[in-house]
């Protein structure tokens, strides 16, 4: 029997591929990306975005240096927002992507 597919599908097929934009954009620029929380179970609130796999939180790399700083994702934050996301630098977790939920 073939199961249904969830509700949130559009929107996680609209994150992923945003997700997808925002890491060939990073790369681009000369950045490395790995992921930080791309689906978190605990650690987080629970009504966080990460348990619905609609945020994602991304390590930024230049020339082997980790960047950890929210003024480091500055730039990709803009571009995030530009797409329709929300970045996390609006509240001081510069290395967090979401995509608000409809």
């Amino acid at each position: 029997m073939r199961k249904r597919r969830s509700p949130l599908q559009p929107q996680q097929s609209k994150f992923a591929h945003m997700v997808v934009l925002l890491i060939m954009f990073a790369e681009g620029l000369g950045y490395e990306v790995t992921f930080g929380d791309a689906w978190a179970k605990s650690g987080h609130r629970k009504r966080s975005l990460h348990y619905i796999r609609l945020a994602v939180d991304l390590n930024l790399f230049k020339d082997g240096v980790w960047l950890k700083e929210t003024k480091d994702h500055a730039y990709l934050g803009a571009f995030w927002e530009a797409m329709g996301g929300t970045w996390g630098g609006r509240f001081d977790d510069g290395n967090h992507y979401a995509l608000k939920r409809k």
